[in-house]
């Protein structure tokens, strides 16, 4: 599976934790991992969340996922 989205990246350069977005948005520690490792997705409605806390454009948490045969 494709990492679809760049949440880890994110907080990497904004040197925050998963923890401290959890505590942010009201989610567990468990779920922002599941979140950061690409193995669970948030819906868009917390995607937007996510990036109106961190201050960035929704676009900047989603990779460029382009079909290659199409």
């Amino acid at each position: 599976m494709a990492d679809l989205n760049r949440i880890k990246v994110v907080l990497v350069e904004q040197k925050r934790t998963g923890k401290w977005l959890a505590g942010q948005i009201g989610k567990s520690t468990c779920t922002v991992s599941k979140w950061c490792s690409n193995s669970a997705q948030p819906d868009l409605p917390t995607l937007d969340l996510i990036a109106k806390t961190l201050g960035v454009d929704v676009k900047k948490l989603l990779n460029d996922t382009e079909i290659v045969g199409e």
